[in-house]
């Protein structure tokens, strides 16, 4: 019998841990000033600071790449392309593409 209460309260433990990290806190509803840009559909983003953000990631892989560490300079290069391709996908959305 005291095996079974503790298994029933890992489980329950468990179960609870699972329900609570199922929703993530940006998946609650939206209220206040949140609510009216999510209905107005408007988002804000520095493009400067993407595109320094992805200048910065591109000099620290070639930096990478001079060290002999070419792993992390290839992910240096895949996380600037990203940025990049962020920066495309804005421009493109601003200009109804």
């Amino acid at each position: 019998m005291r095996r079974r209460i503790s298994t029933f309260a890992v489980t329950a433990a468990i179960a609870g841990g699972v329900l609570f990290a199922a929703l993530p806190a940006h998946a609650a509803t939206t209220t206040g000033s949140h609510a009216a840009v999510a209905r107005a559909g408007s988002i804000h983003v520095n493009l400067d600071e993407l595109r320094q953000q992805s200048a910065d990631l591109k000099a620290k892989a070639n930096r990478l790449d001079q060290d002999g560490e070419h792993e992390a300079a290839e992910r240096a290069r895949a996380e600037a392309r990203a940025i990049d391709n962020q920066i495309k996908a804005y421009e493109d959305a601003e200009n109804n593409v």
